[in-house]
């Protein structure tokens, strides 16, 4: 796939996932610019770097005016709120409605008159919306909500297209924290998954890359989960 001449903004890109997404993207010839609210963990050179709060219009507007005309956009922004229910705080649910959807729709207000013929948005979605567990009701929600909100912009954005992708557990440095229970719950996954094997950030990128280049798919939801949601 080719993106000469192309530009990408990464929304959220300091994860790995993003980071790959951002590297894949410029290596194909892209101009990439990476936002998040840490612009200094983008060190790639060759990937410019700004600022972005999903929970701040301002921000999200101030985005847009300094990045320009764009031909795609991605957001993978997230703010978990695990926990159980009866425990949940209402603002950190408010955060990760933020990151997700509200977030997005933002996205969509002020970058869709700056989209050049055949741009394409892609929002991050996941597993938890079809596999929903104890403690990740507000998980489960969010990415369920996004898996429509693309429908829904694809509709009115078109011909602008809007697809989802949905990752499923990906070696991605998130799962780093759990220290010696990161490696039970991938042995876990990989024995459960009709891939068998979880997922890395390759993968999901390359899925990425090929919503956004594909003139005919929108719409859609990308599952990259290795058949997880099938488990």
């Amino acid at each position: 796939m080719s993106f000469e001449g192309k530009r990408l903004v990464v929304v959220g890109g300091g994860s790995g996932i993003g980071r790959r997404i951002a590297a894949d993207a410029r290596d194909a010839g892209a101009e990439v610019i990476v936002a998040g609210r840490n612009p200094a963990r983008v060190t790639d050179s060759g990937v410019r770097a700004a600022f972005a709060d999903l929970s701040e219009e301002s921000s999200v507007k101030a985005l847009a005016e300094a990045v320009g005309e764009v031909d795609y956009l991605v957001t993978l922004a997230s703010a978990p709120a695990n926990g159980p229910v009866t425990t949940l705080d209402r603002d950190a649910v408010t955060r990760a409605f933020d990151a997700k959807v509200i977030g997005p729709l933002l996205l969509a207000k002020h970058f869709a008159p700056r989209f050049r013929e055949g741009g394409a948005m892609v929002l991050f979605s996941g597993v938890a919306a079809w596999r929903p567990a104890p403690e990740r009701t507000v998980m489960a929600t969010t990415n369920g909500a996004v898996a429509f909100l693309a429908q829904a912009l694809a509709v009115e954005l078109a011909p602008i297209r809007v697809n989802a992708i949905s990752p499923g557990i990906v070696d991605s440095g998130a799962w780093d924290r759990l220290g010696e229970a990161k490696d039970e719950l991938f042995v876990r996954t990989a024995e459960a998954n009709p891939a068998r094997r979880v997922g890395r950030p390759e993968d999901v990128s390359a899925a990425t890359l090929q919503l956004l280049s594909n003139p005919f798919t929108t719409g859609s939801v990308y599952h990259v989960d290795g058949g997880g949601r099938l488990a």
